[in-house]
């Protein structure tokens, strides 16, 4: 079975967020337990989270549905001392957030070199700031994001993946997941039946795609191997529509959170449809 949904909001409490996928008719769901451009957030109250619980019960959403995702201020491969200090801080409390909700998931973008160290030397203080976080939470899952390849972002290649997961030293708590957007802009040709055939081939054959636990679905307004992270309407960029048809038609994708990032949130409801209807 394949869950689709998007990041919905959790405006006035992560309770929220639930409540706001099943009115577009998702079967999946991504949200931020806190402010995403903030490094500090209240603590969640125990109020909010049995509310959350209650809400995700009665919406039929269980944690594999789920998909949280942590700030956008967080960099996990920070060349300074002081920055990752602070980033991994927040990687925990984010960590710590998703336990006490009783999911299973935190997704993240891995992180950026900004120029001032080489590539391996960040993917390993990306490994060491998720075993960190793994060694202090239990249950919950890292869900490494893969980048458009952006600036000094890191993750846009699969080799750059391998190597953080062959760090992790619980490698049963990490996992992936791909953005259609990022994949396409990164270089992975996923908009043919062939290419998208060979990319799942070689992320199968350098990560594994046991690691897969998540996608992200977005069409891209720049094109292939553009390194341009730029999200797009479903059917309405340079993907199009049949990339999502193989992802819905994919049996190796059933029973993961296939999400939603789109532009557009009018269009959500209607988006999802259009993916329900590409499966045969």
């Amino acid at each position: 079975m394949k869950y689709v949904g998007a990041h919905v909001s959790a405006a006035g409490g992560v309770e929220n967020a639930p409540l706001n996928a099943r009115k577009i008719g998702a079967t999946a769901f991504a949200l931020f337990t806190k402010n995403q451009r903030q490094w500090k957030a209240k603590p969640l109250t125990a109020k909010s989270i049995e509310a959350f619980g209650q809400n995700c019960a009665e919406a039929g959403f269980t944690p594999e549905q789920i998909l949280p995702h942590d700030s956008y201020l967080i960099n996990l491969g920070h060349p300074e001392p002081a920055g990752l200090e602070k980033s991994r801080a927040a990687f925990l409390d984010e960590f710590e957030r998703c336990h006490q909700l009783g999911l299973k998931y935190l997704n993240f973008h891995p992180g950026s070199h900004l120029g001032k160290i080489s590539e391996s030397e960040s993917l390993a203080r990306i490994a060491a700031s998720i075993n960190l976080a793994l060694d202090h939470t239990p249950g919950v899952t890292a869900v490494i994001e893969n980048t458009a390849g952006q600036g000094t972002n890191l993750g846009y290649r699969f080799e750059q993946l391998a190597e953080i997961i062959h760090q992790v030293k619980d490698q049963s708590r990490v996992g992936v997941c791909l953005d259609t957007c990022h994949s396409y802009a990164a270089g992975y040709d996923i908009k043919t039946r062939q290419g998208y055939a060979d990319t799942m081939e070689q992320f199968d054959r350098i990560v594994g795609l046991k690691y897969l636990k998540a996608m992200h679905l977005n069409d891209s307004k720049k094109g292939l191997g553009s390194r341009v992270d730029r999200h797009a309407s479903i059917g309405k960029g340079e993907l199009g529509i049949q990339p999502f048809r193989f992802i819905m038609n994919d049996p190796r994708l059933n029973g993961i959170p296939l999400v939603l990032e789109t532009p557009d949130t009018a269009l959500w409801a209607e988006e999802i449809k259009i993916l329900q209807g590409l499966a045969e």
